[in-house]
This record gives structure tokens, C-alpha cells and sequence, in this order.
């Protein structure tokens, strides 16, 4: 990784593949996830990208696939939801990974549940397929979840791996991320061909990052940090503006409040 800084990104094309993260790239992070807005000019701006490339677009998010469908006002494009654990594809067919429940998995979620509950500011978020513990509003915390988790972790003896991100720490299945979805998707049409381009803002992507630079593409950090992407955009604003440049009316530039 490093953190020199980096130019903005080349010209968007309409033959590239997109694979866009949510949070933090394409909208501005909110007090909790469901504290999120998905506004009009951002869900015309992802249409007419998606028209433009041929359906060659795909959001790739750690959230649940029914979360984002929710958001998105009947907009079915490709999405790999919850890193890569749910995957829609072009045609609509929806892959899901599955592990069987434990009791070892309950006994895990109900001891982070326990968690959650002496401490003010932390917010349990049960997906399904991961668990994620959020502490933005309390990052003191962030050494002592992190640690407290990792011991209940090994304890349990549970085929899953810790991620970390932006004031969150999830628990997932270690089959798939961010890297692996975006070769899934590449191996698949309309992407099959295409130069990728993937932008993301945090260290969950440096996976899809480093499979993009691996296959050629080009790879856009959202903001500060160290990073192995090939090129920088400041913050959501400018990413949207790189986006609607080619691809959007420019009254279709969103402004961050």
C-alpha cells in the first residue's frame, strides 16, 4: 500500500466495467446504516451509467442485497451485496453463499449482543449472512471490541474472518470479498472483455483495489489513507462529477450539503 498522493482519474469510457461501493463513494456516511439517503439525482446518475455501458455496471457493497434493492426504487442492476457474499448478476440470477446455522454462531451473536448492550454508542447489525458491530459513535472502543472479538473468534472455532472498516468490525464467511466478486462478475457478460474500473473509500476495498490493478483496470481511492489504488477522488461530490462528466446531464451533479 501507500499514501502518496494521486491524480484523479482518466476520462470515464462507456466500454469500461463499473463496480461502485455505496457508503462513503456514492453517498455520504450517516449516524447509523439505516440513517442513510439514496436521493433522486444519484439514482438517475447510476441509470444512465448503466445504460451508457451497456449494463456493464455493478454495485458492490458490503451491505445486504435486499437492503440496497430496497433503497434503490425498483432499480434492478447487478449487485454483489455483503462483500461478495450475495451476487445478482446481468441476467438477474442471484448466487448466495450459505453456511448452515450453529450453535456456536448464536452463541457468538448473542455474546456480541451482550456487547452492544453495556455500551452506549455501539449498533449491532445482523445481515444474515455477516455480523457487523458498529462505533462511530464510540471509537474510543475500537481497540476493545477489536480485541474482545478476536478472542471470542478463535474460541468458537467458526469458519469466519474478521473485517474491518470505517468505525465497523464484521464477522463473515472467508470465501469471498470485494476482489473475488469483481472476477466473478468480470468472468461474466456484458464485463467479460472490458477494461475494470472499481472505486471504493475503504480499507474493505484494497481487495476489489488490487484485483482491479492486477487485471489492468483502474482502481480509485474515495479520500485519504494509505491505499493501493492507482488513482484518488476527494470525497463523494467529486466522484459523482467524474461520473456525470460523460455520463449525466450536469444538473445532475450532486452538492453535498
Amino acid at each position: 500500500m501507500t499514501k502518496q498522493k494521486h491524480s484523479a482519474p482518466p476520462r470515464a469510457q462507456a466500454g469500461w466495467a463499473y463496480f461502485l461501493d455505496v457508503d462513503g463513494t456514492l453517498i455520504a456516511f450517516a449516524d447509523s446504516p439505516d440513517a442513510i439517503h439514496v436521493d433522486d439525482v444519484l439514482l438517475g446518475l447510476i441509470m444512465r451509467l448503466y445504460r451508457a455501458c451497456g449494463g456493464a455496471l455493478a454495485l458492490v457493497s458490503g451491505r445486504a442485497l435486499a437492503d440496497l434493492d430496497r433503497r434503490l426504487g425498483g432499480m434492478r442492476i447487478p449487485i454483489a451485496g455483503q462483500h461478495g457474499l450475495e451476487l445478482r448478476d446481468a441476467q438477474g440470477r442471484v448466487r448466495v453463499h450459505v453456511d448452515a446455522p450453529s450453535s456456536a454462531l448464536n452463541e457468538l451473536k448473542r455474546r456480541l449482543s451482550d456487547l452492544v448492550l453495556r455500551h452506549d454508542g455501539l449498533l449491532l447489525e445482523d445481515k444474515g449472512l455477516a455480523i457487523a458491530i458498529h462505533y462511530r459513535k464510540a471509537p474510543q472502543l475500537a481497540s476493545y471490541i477489536h480485541r474482545q472479538v478476536k478472542q471470542w473468534l478463535a474460541a468458537s472455532d467458526l469458519p469466519l474472518t474478521l473485517q474491518k472498516g470505517r468505525y465497523v468490525l464484521e464477522l463473515k464467511p472467508a470465501v469471498h470479498d470485494k476482489g473475488t466478486v469483481i472476477a466473478e462478475f468480470m468472468e461474466q457478460a456484458p464485463f467479460r472483455g472490458r477494461q475494470p474500473v472499481f472505486i471504493g473509500d475503504d480499507v474493505t476495498d484494497e481487495h476489489g483495489f488490487d484485483r482491479v490493478n492486477r487485471l489492468g483496470g483502474h482502481s480509485v481511492k474515495v479520500g485519504k489513507g494509505r491505499t493501493c489504488a492507482r488513482w484518488r477522488l476527494p470525497d463523494v461530490v467529486a466522484v459523482r462529477a467524474w461520473l456525470a462528466r460523460d455520463f449525466a446531464k450536469e444538473d445532475l451533479v450532486y452538492e453535498q450539503s
